[in-house]
């Protein structure tokens, strides 16, 4: 079976599903694309369910989607120090990617413009005249989709050599506990009462929905990634002995890993071809944050696309920004700096709306600047001097191959 249209979305993460929201509703006088949003087939090619997070100033889009939000943050250092700070004007929001996609796929069915249809892509290329892409129906029979444009938001099945990789990798407990433990106004930003690995940082971050429910995850940023039971006797630790949870039973769990890399992620493959999301380099690379910047990026593509332009995605981060993260991403790597300690001085310093304005790239140079008075300055200096003598390499996983992501979109935990 052949279908042609205007643009081609694969993948329905947060990317996709963002990408193609905004092409189900153009604005007044704008030119329509009609699309096609190939979604994977449930199994193990599908995105798994998982939990976004973002901030915004004031009311958003998709607040009546949230599972949550709070105006205030919790952060605490290895000794057990708190510290509390007001998020006004912003709002941390929580929001569930089924939610989200039951959103999209509602408002995309009640318009002509663009066509969800369930299949596997497996070649996705250019051709004379347009672009090609070969997918095949859950029953096992052939789709080919013609269109000028492909927009692919499946992660890249190896990640782009770099000077420094880190793994981002985490796992969540949704917990019910037998009495109230949980304070629902404030999200617990860092908590660094975690045993600390050897090189990286570990902490543990709770999103509260109530008294006695929360998101409880245990995240580490390090070369290697740890399994699942690695995970779990952490996750116990914290509940156990940090928290004191006491009882509680465990309702669901996430899990995912999110590279945190100074390689560049190429935003085109072919001619008419481009990648979006994750595989196009929104994932902040200090913070494995990227819903926000997802967003960004879809919004300048579907405009682009609704005004005739090319619709080349720009880049989820400045150049500046990229290359603080490289530097920052380059210092905890060789233990230049002490991971806890560097975010606990800036949480501390910081005023928390900046610091998160920052951590979203979204800060002036003068601010930057500002910043830059908070961090331990000769260990900054000299990985930014180390950076240029310092090659671009592929990294190993843990099972000795490139290690793929496995959120391609974005994650719970900064």
């Amino acid at each position: 079976m052949d279908i042609e249209c205007d643009a081609v979305v694969v993948g329905a993460g947060a990317a996709g599903l963002s990408l193609a929201l905004r092409l189900a509703r153009p604005p007044a006088g704008a030119r329509p694309v009609r699309t096609v949003l190939l979604a994977a087939p449930p199994g193990p090619m599908r995105t798994a369910r998982r939990t976004w997070c973002y901030w915004e100033d004031g009311p958003g889009p998709y607040d009546p989607l949230l599972t949550a939000s709070w105006e205030r943050l919790r952060a605490r250092a290895r000794d057990g120090s708190t510290i509390d700070a007001a998020l006004a004007p912003l709002r941390y929001k929580m929001l569930d990617s089924d939610a989200f996609e039951d959103h999209v796929l509602r408002t995309v069915a009640d318009g002509p413009w663009v066509t969800t249809v369930e299949a596997l892509a497996e070649q996705v290329g250019s051709v004379p005249g347009g672009t090609r892409v070969r997918a095949r129906r859950p029953d096992g029979s052939p789709l080919t989709v013609h269109a000028r444009w492909v927009f692919d938001s499946r992660p890249p099945s190896r990640l782009p050599p770099a000077r420094t990789t880190l793994m981002q990798h985490f796992r969540g407990w949704f917990v019910r506990t037998r009495r109230p433990v949980f304070d629902p106004g404030t999200v617990e930003f860092m908590d660094f009462r975690t045993p600390q690995p050897a090189q990286g940082l570990s902490f543990g971050y709770v999103l509260p929905t109530g008294p006695r429910e929360a998101l409880v995850e245990y995240t580490e940023f390090s070369r290697r990634v740890l399994g699942r039971d690695a995970h779990d006797r952490a996750l116990t630790d914290y509940t156990g002995r940090v928290l004191r949870t006491g009882g509680h039973e465990i309702t669901a769990c996430e899990q995912g890993v999110i590279p945190m890399t100074d390689g560049d992620f190429p935003r085109s493959t072919a001619e008419g071809v481009f990648r979006i999301g994750a595989s196009a380099g929104a994932v902040r690379p200090s913070t494995g944050y990227a819903f926000s910047a997802v967003q960004r990026q879809c919004a300048a593509v579907a405009a682009a696309l609704h005004a005739g332009r090319h619709p080349l995605p720009p880049p989820a981060h400045s150049a500046r920004s990229r290359f603080m993260d490289a530097v920052l991403l380059h210092a905890l790597d060789r233990g230049r700096v002490d991971g806890p300690a560097f975010f606990t001085r800036l949480l501390t310093r910081v005023p928390a709306p900046l610091l998160l304005r920052f951590l979203d790239g979204r800060t002036s140079l003068p601010e930057d600047l500002s910043l830059g008075r908070h961090v331990p300055v000769a260990a900054m200096l000299g990985s930014a001097l180390a950076l240029p003598f310092t090659p671009r390499r592929d990294r190993p996983g843990p099972d000795g191959d490139t290690p793929r992501p496995t959120t391609p979109d974005a994650p719970t935990a900064p």
